[in-house]
């Protein structure tokens, strides 16, 4: 199970950092991973009420391919 561990971990770990870069990760038959911006904007605080700045990101996006949309929804 080590080898298995080591493996998913070098797995996530060069989909995340191809994401850092600003690329995009398809894995066939499964489907893609990219980034989407996200503009900033003026956020509350819960606890406070108080108004706080929320920066522009990037935030992760996973859209299933075709197979899998198929498969999830054959049952």
């Amino acid at each position: 199970m080590q080898e298995v561990d080591k493996i998913v971990d070098i797995v996530f770990d060069s989909i995340g950092s191809r994401l850092a870069e600003g690329g995009r990760v398809e894995l066939r038959g499964f489907g893609a991973f990219t980034t989407r911006a996200r503009d900033g904007r003026t956020g509350r605080n819960p606890r406070t009420g108080s108004s706080v700045v929320v920066p522009p990101k990037r935030v992760p996006h996973f859209k299933p391919g075709k197979e899998m949309r198929i498969r999830l929804n054959a049952g």
